[in-house]
């Protein structure tokens, strides 16, 4: 049997480096963002997740889809698969780790092997239209 997670991501490039967080407690890097809760949909899920893991208000005018990735996820039962949808967004306060983050980072394309696989897919779209150096 196969389960799906759902999850909506905000997608900040800036000088071809990508904004990657590490929740608390965990050893990966993730492109920020997270589950959706109940009937909520992809902005709402955006505006909050990011609200709660880097303390800024994305600005939700400016959301521009840029894609949705699958893939498997690594640790988990055999058939689970991650569903990514991937927004960019402007914001408005200082990025800043919240207690959920343990840290945050900006990877180039060369720290793709330190993220998941739905992520690298989305490094290799970045990297494939050159914003991803």
């Amino acid at each position: 049997m196969s389960v799906l997670i759902d999850t909506v991501a905000w997608v900040r490039v800036e000088d071809g480096r990508i904004l990657c967080a590490r929740p608390r407690g965990k050893g990966v890097f993730y492109v920020p963002g997270g589950k959706r809760e109940g009937v909520e949909s992809d902005l709402e899920t955006l505006l909050r997740e990011i609200k709660e893991e880097l303390t800024v208000l994305l600005d939700p005018s400016t959301a521009v889809h840029v894609g949705t990735y699958e893939a498997e996820a690594p640790g988990l039962p055999v058939g689970t698969v991650v569903r990514m949808s991937c927004y960019t967004a402007d914001y408005e306060g200082t990025l800043s780790a919240s207690s959920e983050i343990e840290a945050t980072a900006w990877f180039s394309y060369a720290d793709r092997p330190l993220v998941p696989p739905v992520d690298q897919l989305l490094f290799d779209d970045l990297n494939a239209s050159g914003e991803l150096v």
